[in-house]
């Protein structure tokens, strides 16, 4: 009998693909798979009459690897084998050896395959038990992200690009990149086991503080050597430039750029991951739980403390099993790839349970305090004169105002405050003061809002109204006074007053662009010289681009259809600027159009075509960079099979 000659190892990808849920990857030229899941490998021989041991036993093991012949129709001329994986065996890249013995004889072929986390698998530390959940933060390959103020969200599109060219092997060559496997590679391979270990790795590999990290912050306002953070539209762009660098840090990026492109990373690695908005995040520097802001008499914000309250900050959670910290600490995790702080000597933070930072467990790993104090920090107003304390006040519930993550399964914001903090609550007496915007504000059209004065005295009184508005950017204090007024108002004993007013389109078009309004109103007690503030941050609504598709319940991949994007001009003058059109799975690479001045009212048209590259639900976006501005919109495009 002649020996067995293994001409080669088939990896059936289309079938282990479509099991272990990786069919976004085909384009990777590794067979990608989870742990805890078989894959099947297939032996091409020359002979038919062969004498192999076959073990047939498919269990799979959890704790050790494990190679079986599939005893169902049995070919020994091409004899399936399947692989298993245990549920907590590390991430990365393998390389297997198969051989065969005969008693003269040994005849060997090689394979490879990239394993990934495995949420699907009930005995790994990432399993999350809703296939929706799974879907959204594993799978999906786009979202939102929230910005704006609490009052008036704006849900900004983003591609996280996971299924894109080179975006799986560029996550996998972060982990290699990193300090810790450069350090130590044979540590670092056993500890990739474990999700606890690889987040905190990632964190910190997504900024470029310490290390040949990801991104590059930058929050002056001078981007001349780099990409201005809001031009971003998806993690792919940045981990491309990254990889293509030789892991030079991208410029630039900030908080929710950091914590996207991480949402990215930990989606690649099967890691469920969402990515969250804090508004109202205060940076306590001293650790205090305190943050002091100070106004002056007129009610124009001061640049006087190292605390601030960022208008917003975007971080992420990762889900996960804590077993190193014992029961009830299992489920989201926080973990901030921004550069703050330092988390043993490295700036990373997290990963922190989401459970134990609301019960303030300030004894547990990672950094509970820094967060707790981004969502829970008390505010303490002070307005001044001349070196001297003219009122002071205190709010306990202004930070962490909400929370909120892209809600599973539609394009709407999900408020998980409560998931986080106890609601507080406070009472007030004497002359209180009340801001309040009439409505959303949004881009050409006036800022109305209304102050109401209470005279909780039983005498009478007679109040200096004093009013400011200052341009902000969301993490730093406001610049210069664009608008202010006063007056003085009499009020009886227990009298209630309301004041209207209103800021002009032309007023704030100017200044504003895409940054906040800080707008302060102080009332002035003529008799006693005390002071009483109110305030408010707050972003006007950008118009929308609007995206129409022909025929959208028909869309099917590899066949070409057609959308239409349409801006209308809501300011008060002529725009130009440039439309960028992208879509992962719909579009290679983006499409630019240049649009010519458009006159106050004016609409303009663009007609795009579109081949959709797999089936899904996949995001179509546009952006249209004006001088000083940016304007968005995006549809939701579901590509079904032929």
């Amino acid at each position: 009998m002649e020996d067995l000659t293994i001409q080669h190892v088939n990896l059936e990808k289309s079938e282990n693909l479509e099991r272990h849920r990786t069919d976004g990857f085909s384009s990777s030229k590794a067979l990608v798979v989870r742990r805890g899941t078989p894959f099947r490998s297939r032996l091409s021989s020359g002979h038919l009459y062969v004498i192999m041991p076959v073990t047939f036993s498919k269990k799979v093991s959890s704790s050790h690897w494990k190679a079986s012949m599939d005893p169902e129709g049995l070919n020994l001329q091409n004899p399936s084998i399947f692989i298993s994986s245990p549920a907590s065996a590390s991430v990365g890249c393998y390389r297997f050896q198969l051989s065969v013995f005969t008693q003269d004889s040994q005849k060997t072929a090689f394979g490879k395959f990239i394993l990934l986390c495995n949420p699907w698998c009930s005995e790994d530390t990432v399993y999350i038990p809703f296939e929706d959940q799974r879907e959204e933060y594993v799978q999906n390959d786009s979202g939102l992200l929230f910005m704006g103020t609490a009052m008036n969200l704006v849900a900004r599109p983003w591609s996280f690009d996971q299924y894109e060219p080179c975006v799986l092997e560029t996550c996998l060559n972060l982990l290699q990149v990193s300090p810790h496997h450069q350090k130590n590679r044979r540590i670092d391979y056993l500890n990739r086991n474990n999700p606890v270990y690889i987040s905190r790795v990632v964190s910190a590999m997504i900024n470029s503080e310490d290390d040949r990290g990801v991104l590059k912050g930058n929050w002056s306002g001078d981007f001349k050597q780099g990409i201005n953070p809001a031009k971003w539209t998806g993690s792919g762009d940045i981990l491309r430039q990254w990889a293509q660098s030789g892991y030079s840090p991208v410029k630039y990026g900030q908080c929710w750029v950091f914590a996207a492109v991480m949402c990215t990373v930990m989606r690649v690695l099967g890691i469920p991951c969402r990515v969250v908005t804090n508004f109202n995040s205060a940076h306590d520097t001293n650790a205090n739980l305190v943050i002091e802001e100070y106004y002056s008499e007129t009610g124009q914000k001061l640049n006087h403390s190292k605390d601030s309250i960022w208008n917003f900050h975007v971080w992420v959670e990762c889900w996960m099993t804590r077993r190193d910290l014992g029961l009830g600490m299992d489920g989201w995790q926080v973990l901030d790839p921004t550069p703050q702080e330092r988390s043993g000597g490295v700036f990373c933070c997290g990963p922190a349970p989401v459970k134990a930072i609301k019960d303030r467990r300030i004894d547990m790993f990672y950094d509970i305090p820094f967060v707790y104090a981004e969502v829970n920090a008390d505010v303490h107003t002070i307005v001044v004169s001349k070196g001297g304390v003219l009122s002071y006040s205190k709010d306990t519930e202004r930070v962490g105002s909400l929370i909120c993550t892209k809600a599973v399964g539609f394009s709407i914001h999900q408020n998980i405050t409560g998931d986080y903090k106890y609601i507080k609550t406070s009472s007030s007496k004497g002359v209180l003061v009340f801001l309040n915007l009439d409505k959303a504000p949004v881009a050409g059209e006036a800022i109305r809002f209304t102050v109401k004065v209470i005279n909780k005295h039983s005498i009478a009184k007679m109040i200096k109204v004093h009013m400011n508005a200052q341009a902000k950017e969301y993490n730093h204090s406001p610049s210069d006074t664009f608008w202010e007024t006063q007056g003085v108002i009499q009020l009886a004993p227990k009298e209630a007053k309301v004041i209207q007013q209103q800021i002009l389109p032309a007023q704030y078009e100017d200044v504003v662009g895409d940054d906040l309004i800080n707008l302060a109103v102080v009332l002035e007690d003529t008799a006693s010289q005390d002071r009483v503030l109110a305030s408010e941050e707050f972003n006007i609504t950008s118009p929308q681009l609007i995206i129409q598709i022909a025929d959208e319940d028909s869309i099917v991949p590899n066949k070409e259809h057609t959308a239409k994007v349409i801006f209308t001009n809501p300011f008060s003058h002529p725009v130009s600027g440039v439309l960028t059109v992208a879509g992962a799975g719909l579009i290679q690479g983006k499409i630019h159009f240049r649009m010519l001045q458009l006159r106050p009212g004016g609409r303009v048209q663009q007609n795009i075509t579109f081949v959709p590259s797999m089936v899904g639900t996949k995001m179509l976006q546009a952006n249209l960079s004006l001088t000083n501005s940016t304007i968005r919109g995006f549809k939701m495009v579901s590509v079904n099979r032929a």
